[in-house]
């Protein structure tokens, strides 16, 4: 998780700022979770996350200057092929899951955002800010944001 997440992340990021440095404009996003902030699993699943969520907000401050926003964005309960096997076995409730689609769309309105860099360094829920700016899911439902009394 410290390798495949943490890590790759940082490196996919630096790369990135490379590029959008010089243009003065920019978002990197971040993929974390609410295991940041509570127990969720295992130990170091938290602790890549939490990582995550403080390499985001220690990114954003150093790009700021140069036009490049970094958040870190907390998905719901996404339908990969693997949770869905698990619901077909009944471990999931799909009520209130997400299509692999809506992230990339919740990104593509972020990006959009006028403010953006109000948001840079931000911990941010992607159905939140679905809710905000009117995206919804590829099935046109809007999931329920969760939050961490929720989880």
């Amino acid at each position: 998780m410290m390798d495949a997440g943490v890590r790759a992340a940082f490196v996919s990021a630096s790369h990135a700022a490379r590029i959008m440095v010089p243009q003065k404009r920019g978002l990197i996003v971040n993929i974390s979770h609410w295991a940041a902030q509570k127990y969720i699993g295992n130990t170091i699943y938290g602790i890549s996350k939490a990582a995550t969520d403080k390499m985001t907000s220690d990114m954003a401050h150093e790009l700021r200057p140069h036009g490049v926003a970094v958040v870190s964005l907390y998905p719901g309960l996404v339908r990969t092929e693997l949770v869905m096997a698990a619901a077909a076995g009944g471990w999931f409730d799909l009520a209130n899951s997400e299509s692999p689609e809506f992230i990339g769309r919740v990104i593509a309105a972020l990006v959009r955002d006028p403010k953006l860099m109000e948001r840079s360094g931000q911990v941010c829920v992607a159905a939140a800010l679905a809710q905000e700016y009117g995206v919804s899911d590829v099935d046109g439902k809007q999931p329920t944001p969760l939050t961490i009394q929720s989880i």
